[in-house]
């Protein structure tokens, strides 16, 4: 606690009359207590205004004085003052009179001292009085700080409230601000504390729903009983899940209140207590019912727009193929005794009807549809054996580099469908490379990697191990509005008559096929690449190769009485099967479907081979027959045939080896070296 100044410690003397003054400051200064001598009251009263530890006054300069000055002084003392005063009374054997027992008390906090007095009394009264006032500026010290302390709070209060008004300002602004840009979203907000069960929503919330009034209250219950039945598996799998994943995001249709049907999304994340307990669930809820007929539109526009495309380009390329076989048939038909003529318009009408084969199998490989035979295998055994025919397209003035990587996972994939693949992009890059300066290159890299759920979220794979074949070339690139087409069926950059454009969507349905993806990266000036993605196969690899070598194979007749089950539901492809069967000496029994070739099979007649077509009408196709028939013959051997699979997992089983497939359209000898492997006689 501070000291008081040294005026405040000191003692006031007032006693003009005679020596008292001067001896009573000279006993009270020699014990060092400093004192001032007071000429009249006035003198007095500055010397208390200017502070003083205690005064010592005689009573009758008092009783005769002007005191109006010093009784104000003590009337106008603070609330912590009580200054002691000393009075040098003499003594008397009566009363005192009402006068001076007046002033003694509006003097208030007094020691009176009879005289005569010795020394020692006077100090002791004179300390007693100081210590007195001490203790009360003790007090004023502790009251100011008080007050000082006091003012402090009231400013830091004063400056919190404000503060407290400014972010007060700021939330309800911000929440106004929010609450306007949601209800100009269409989005209402909602908020589930999770302890009690209570929940909050906007009013927008309860319109989506078809409620004009508002809903007290909002339940996973009441939000499910809106939900379509159809959908209600799956939203209950989402809010199952809040658990695990904190959050929600959820697309679904709902009844509203009015009986609209509508689409809804709902997103929400979780808030979590400091021991990471969920305390609530908050989020947004949107009507999603005209921006999905919107997409739905612009999907049906964009669908129509590639079923133009792809039907003004097949019908050229086909009107053209079809110009050489009927006009070359024409002209047969006009002068059949000219054979050599005839034998030359024959062969270019095989030829274009080849080439309308090709044709067709690069329109089933983009849509998933063509025939597989897939096998579990090493790819890099399949580039490396496949090298000469790239280094032949590449063209000796590219360099043509392969970068194998030799610890390469086995993939599981048709062999043949996958070198056509990689030829189509040897070529493509090929093509891009002619006629630039500089270096040409192509690059075939193959390596292991593994896709995260990033990587994969647009391509409809899980995420997992995979392994990519690229190609990559120092060509001139594809500009970034040609990039986002390069997979749509003939759609191509290079000049008319330089491609058909279905050699990228081969590549894309074959990736697809195989349960992987096609990705391709460019920049102008700088090249190409097209990587393929196929997921790593479980299986061993086998040493399993294509049925190339069944070209090998000499044409084989029919063994004494070889019976043909012939299954097909085509009128002028069954009458061209017969012909081509019988002409290989076979007896033929023939089914339009497989009701009919069921009831030959429970028959007794004999039965070497059944030959059947893969999609028929009736309910049943030709792999599920297969699979009947060898049920009720062990011993009969099956050929199947198509040149369209309608479903993409079926065509997968089908292509698994387990049957043999001859695709349509085929010749008499193909369908001569079928049976040949499939009844394993020799020819003759």
């Amino acid at each position: 606690m501070p000291q008081p100044p040294d005026h405040e410690g000191r003692v006031l003397v007032l006693a003009p009359r005679g020596r008292d003054a001067a001896v009573i400051a000279q006993v009270l200064d020699r014990v060092g207590t400093p004192t001032e001598v007071c000429a009249d009251v006035s003198d007095c009263v500055t010397g208390l205004k200017a502070g003083a530890g205690a005064a010592l006054v005689t009573e009758e300069v008092l009783a005769g004085a002007d005191t109006g000055a010093l009784f104000a002084w003590l009337d106008a003392q603070p609330a912590w003052s009580d200054f002691p005063f000393i009075v040098l009374a003499t003594r008397q054997t009566g009363r005192r009179s009402e006068s001076a027992a007046g002033i003694l008390a509006r003097l208030g906090n007094v020691v009176l001292l009879e005289r005569p007095i010795n020394a020692e009394t006077l100090i002791s009264a004179a300390e007693s009085a100081l210590r007195a006032r001490r203790r009360q500026y003790q007090v004023r010290s502790l009251l100011a700080g008080r007050e000082r302390t006091q003012e402090h709070l009231r400013l830091l209060n004063e400056g919190l409230e404000r503060r407290v008004a400014e972010r007060t300002h700021e939330v309800e602004a911000a929440r106004e601000t929010l609450a306007f840009a949601l209800e100009a979203a269409g989005m209402g907000s909602w908020d589930l504390d999770l302890a009690n069960g209570t929940s909050r929503h906007s009013p927008r919330f309860d319109a989506i729903f078809g409620y004009s009034d508002p809903c007290p209250s909002w339940t996973r219950g009441t939000f499910l009983a809106h939900v379509v039945e159809e959908d209600r598996p799956a939203v209950e799998q989402a809010f199952s899940a809040i658990p695990e994943t904190g959050r929600i995001d959820l697309e679904c249709r709902i009844t509203r209140q009015d009986g609209a049907g509508r689409w809804v999304a709902a997103k929400g994340q979780v808030t979590y207590d400091a021991s990471g307990v969920p305390t609530r669930i908050a989020g947004i809820l949107v009507d999603r019912t005209d921006q999905r007929i919107t997409e739905d539109a612009l999907r049906q526009a964009q669908k129509m727009e590639a079923i133009g495309q792809l039907t003004g380009g097949v019908a050229h390329d086909f009107n053209n193929l079809l110009t050489v076989i009927v006009g070359g048939l024409d002209m047969m038909l006009r002068r059949p005794e000219q054979t050599d003529r005839v034998k030359r318009l024959a062969e270019a009408a095989m030829s274009a009807a080849r080439r309308g084969e090709q044709l067709t199998q690069q329109l089933l490989a983009f849509s998933r549809r063509q025939m597989l035979r897939p096998q579990t295998l090493n790819p890099n055994r399949l580039l490396l054996d496949f090298r000469p025919l790239a280094e032949r397209a590449a063209t000796g003035a590219v360099e043509l580099v392969f970068n194998l990587d030799p610890a390469l996972d086995p993939i599981r994939i048709d062999p043949a469908q996958f070198e056509a693949a990689v030829l189509n992009l040897i070529v493509n890059a090929r093509d891009a490379i002619e006629g630039r300066d500089g270096h040409a290159r192509i690059a075939v890299v193959s390596r292991n990697v593994h896709l995260g759920t990033a990587a994969v979220a647009d391509q409809g794979v899980p995420p997992g191990p995979y392994v990519v074949v690229s190609v990559s070339d120092t060509g001139s690139g594809i500009p970034p509005d040609a990039l986002q087409r390069v997979f749509e069926p003939f759609f191509t950059t290079k000049e008319v008559g330089k491609g058909t454009g279905l050699g990228l969507s081969q590549v894309y349905g074959f990736t697809r096929s195989a349960k992987g993806f096609a990705q391709i990266e460019s920049e102008i000036g700088s090249g190409t690449t097209v990587n393929l993605y196929f997921p790593r196969s479980t299986d061993p690899a086998g040493d399993e190769r294509g049925a190339a070598s069944a070209s090998s194979i000499p044409l084989r007749r029919a063994g004494e009485g070889e019976t043909v089950l012939l299954v097909e539901d085509d009128e002028q492809v069954l009458g061209m099967a017969v012909e081509s069967l019988e002409e290989l000496r076979y007896r033929v029994i023939i089914a339009r479907n497989a009701v009919e070739a069921l009831e030959h099979l429970r028959g007794v007649e004999r039965i070497d081979i059944l030959f059947s077509d893969v999609v028929m009408p009736g309910g049943m196709n030709g792999s599920q027959l297969a699979v009947e028939a060898q049920k009720l013959r062990p011993s009969v051997k099956v050929l199947l045939t198509s040149g369209y699979v309608a479903n993409l997992d079926e065509g997968q089983v089908i292509g698994r080896g387990e049957m043999p497939v001859l695709n349509k359209p085929y010749r008499r000898d193909e369908l001569a070296r079928s049976l040949r492997l499939v009844l394993g006689g020799e020819g003759r």
